[in-house]
Parts: C-alpha cells; sequence; structure tokens
C-alpha cells in the first residue's frame, strides 16, 4: 500500500464514514452553535458577530456529501520515489530546512518530531501545476463605512523545480535555482495600471525571497526589502506572505508550527468555475462577501490543525504572532486561517476555497480557484479576490497572450518589458 493511502487518505476515509452533519444540512446564524465544533475559529468568530465583519441574518452554508479529490498520479509517484529520502536540517539560527527534497509530497505520513512543521512544508509543495494563470481576476476591498473600490489584475504562479506535471522536467532549465516566481499586475483603475509586484522564492530555502515592485510613473522597479513580507498586496487586507494556496506565502526557514490537533472542518472544496458568477456581487452575501449556495456547497473535512509562528530572530517587526493553518488531510492545503497581531490578538479570517481545475495531460486537479476573502476584524476592512484558474498550456491563449512565456513572465527581464 502506498505512503498517501497510508497516511492523509485513510484519516479522509474515516471522516467520510462519520459522517457528522447529514448532506442537505443548513447552517444559518440561528442554529449554527450547534455546528461549531465542526467550524474554524475564524469561522466561529463570524458566526458570534462580537466583530464588525459578521454573518447577516439570512447566511446559509448547505452542507454536501464528503468527496475525495485524488491526487495527480504523477504526484503520487514521485511522492513514493523521494518522499524517503526528506530530511531536516536545524539551521544555526534555531529554524529548520530539508534536504533530499526532490519533487512530490515531503512528508505523506507526518509524525513527532517536529510534526507541525513537516505540515508546513507539505502545504507549501502540495501539488499545484507547474503554472496557473488568473487572467481576469477582479479584487473588491470594502471598510467599515461600506466604502467600495475594485481593481482587475493579473495573477500568474509558475514553478520553477519540483515540478509533478506529465512531460515536463522535475527542474525547469530556464530557473537558475529558483522554486517558484509570482506575478501579479494591476489592469485596472487606470491610475493604477501596470503597478507590478515580482515574487521569486528559491529552491535553497535559506534564501531570502526577492521582490519587486514595478512603479509604472518612475518607469522602473525597486527591490523591496524583506520587511515588505508585511506591506499590504496592492493595498488591500492581504499581505505578501498571505497570497498563495494553502494560505500561507511565506519563507518556511524563519517560521516554525507546533502540531495543535486533528480536527473536522467546514470547507468548500469545489467552487464553481464559471466565470459570470464569480464576479457577480449578488452571488455573495453582503455586505460581508462570502460565497452563497450558487458558488459552492460545504463539506465535513478532516484537517491537521498547527500554529505557525516565526522564530524568535524574525519575531521582531513581524506583523502576525501566529497564524493558525487547518490543512486538509487529503490535499495537505489549507483553506482556512486565523490571524493573530504580534500583540497575540486575533485580527484577520483569511478563507481561499478551492476549485477543481482542468490540468492538460493530468485531468481536474484541486487547487486555488474560485473566491478568498481576508476579514480584517480590526479594523474592519475586507478584500475579496475573484480568481478563475487556467492550468499550464492553457495559460497560453487567454486575452491573445502567451502566458506560459518565462522571458516575458517570470524572469526578472519582465520587468523591463512593461509598458512596452
Amino acid at each position: 500500500m502506498s505512503l498517501l493511502a497510508t497516511s492523509g487518505r485513510a484519516f479522509c476515509a474515516a471522516g467520510e464514514n462519520q459522517n457528522p452533519i447529514p448532506p442537505g444540512t443548513i447552517i444559518t446564524p440561528q442554529n449554527w452553535q450547534k455546528y461549531k465544533q465542526y467550524m474554524s475559529d475564524g469561522l466561529q468568530v463570524l458566526f458570534a458577530g462580537q466583530h464588525f465583519w459578521k454573518m447577516p441574518p439570512d447566511f446559509q452554508m448547505v452542507v454536501s456529501a464528503y468527496k475525495s479529490y485524488p491526487l495527480p498520479k504523477i504526484y503520487v509517484e514521485n511522492t513514493e520515489k523521494y518522499a524517503k529520502d526528506v530530511k531536516i536540517v536545524t539551521t544555526s539560527d534555531g529554524g529548520h530546512n530539508l534536504s533530499g527534497y526532490v519533487a512530490g509530497l515531503p512528508f505523506p505520513n507526518p509524525q513527532e518530531p517536529l510534526r507541525g512543521w513537516k505540515l508546513l512544508v507539505d502545504d507549501w509543495y502540495a501539488y499545484q501545476p507547474h503554472e496557473i494563470c488568473a487572467t481576469q481576476s477582479k479584487v473588491w476591498f470594502h471598510d467599515r463605512l461600506l466604502n467600495e473600490s475594485t481593481l482587475n489584475q493579473i495573477f500568474l504562479l509558475r514553478r520553477m523545480s519540483h515540478i509533478s506535471d506529465p512531460g515536463e522536467p522535475i527542474y525547469e532549465p530556464r530557473g537558475k535555482g529558483e522554486d517558484l516566481v509570482q506575478y501579479a499586475q494591476i489592469l485596472q483603475p487606470e491610475q493604477a495600471r501596470y503597478t507590478t509586484l515580482f515574487n521569486v522564492y528559491y529552491e535553497d530555502l535559506s534564501k531570502p525571497q526577492d521582490t519587486y515592485l514595478f512603479i509604472p510613473a518612475l518607469r522602473r522597479s525597486l527591490r523591496l526589502s524583506t520587511a515588505a513580507r508585511c506591506a499590504p498586496f496592492f493595498g488591500g487586507d492581504f499581505t505578501n506572505d498571505d497570497t498563495r494556496h494553502g494560505a500561507f506565502n511565506g519563507n518556511m526557514t524563519h517560521f516554525d508550527a507546533d502540531f495543535v490537533a486533528d480536527r473536522q472542518i467546514l470547507e468548500a472544496p469545489d467552487v464553481t468555475q464559471d466565470l459570470s458568477k464569480l464576479v457577480n456581487p449578488r452571488n455573495y452575501f453582503q455586505p460581508l462577501f462570502f460565497g452563497k449556495p450558487t458558488l459552492e456547497t460545504w463539506e465535513v473535512r478532516p484537517v491537521w490543525m498547527i500554529n505557525v509562528h516565526p522564530i524568535p530572530k524574525y519575531t521582531p517587526g513581524y506583523c502576525y504572532s501566529k497564524r493558525i493553518l487547518y490543512v486538509d488531510k487529503e490535499d495537505y492545503q489549507a483553506m482556512w486561517a486565523d490571524l493573530y497581531d504580534d500583540g497575540g490578538k486575533f485580527w484577520k479570517v483569511d478563507y481561499d476555497p478551492q476549485g477543481m481545475v482542468s490540468v492538460p495531460g493530468v485531468g481536474e486537479a484541486w487547487t486555488n480557484t474560485g473566491w478568498g476573502t481576508m476579514w480584517d476584524e480590526q479594523a474592519g476592512h475586507l478584500t475579496m479576490a475573484e480568481v478563475q484558474m487556467l492550468a499550464n498550456q492553457n495559460c497560453n491563449g487567454p486575452n491573445g497572450e502567451n502566458y506560459t512565456d518565462i522571458g516575458r513572465y517570470f524572469s526578472l527581464s519582465a520587468l523591463s518589458q512593461i509598458m512596452r
């Protein structure tokens, strides 16, 4: 029996058999406490209604039966082939690094010691097509006075290492030691058009990420300090360390993670990919911007709950004292994150539901797509992003552009080509 079959999938089967909330159940603000044991702490905050952002009286969550979302065959094969060689190395500053990781899931059966950090690593390296692209993503911003603004953006992610897709090398030859490259550019409003954020993560985890910002008025890009990891992403409530599937976008060597508990949590793992529905505000409970049943249904899924926090060296000046992640036991990605400020006070609720994306040569795969919202309960702000993802070769063609072009979108030279 495979490593994956004896770890996360076994837990999923147990969750399916328990069926703790009958399919067809509708959870509302009137009956939510009956089901709160199946809610993340952040979802309970939204239901409790003691902060600015709270569930409206007509809110409904429709519960469906548990479903399984198998991992791609080549990703499973790479896990079987390489996971046995992955080791954790303790660094001189008290953090951790990896050795021996090639592809697939690093820790298919995460146990002590360092079980929490192993799960954080699994969350980072959970399956992702080697490229995913959102070529018409829309973002809404609301404040406590219900002022609203929007922007349209391009959002692209490209794996350069540890690839598990048919016909692709594990290491992209043009990657030059890079692991992941992220490219985000504002399309509208016009006064902010061409503003671009460019993040580079390296195969050597001990090497800090590089973050660049292209400023149209200057016709040049600036390299940002590592302290910019806490800066608002395009002025919203997400930071640079938030904006990736798995609800974590940081440098794993700067963080430790403690295992907290095994839980069963309500998640919406198969959000609609109908763009006309995703961009229609009427399909969200307002002003909360939480998806209605027209977009998704909910399942109770088994998760590992972990507490992610910076190691002492990186604690001073960092925005979050801890990030509670709920890592799905089948797909090893977190959809929910509870974020606490540097004083340990509850701050934000982050929810990034997933969707099934068509991956050429693979079939349907689970990744970050649909909608995602960050609710800032201290400031009374929220940011909601609608994201319809395409994968791999399907990123060649939208809007007449080839978003798979590494030189145009996934190398530093890309920044010099903006506005040409």
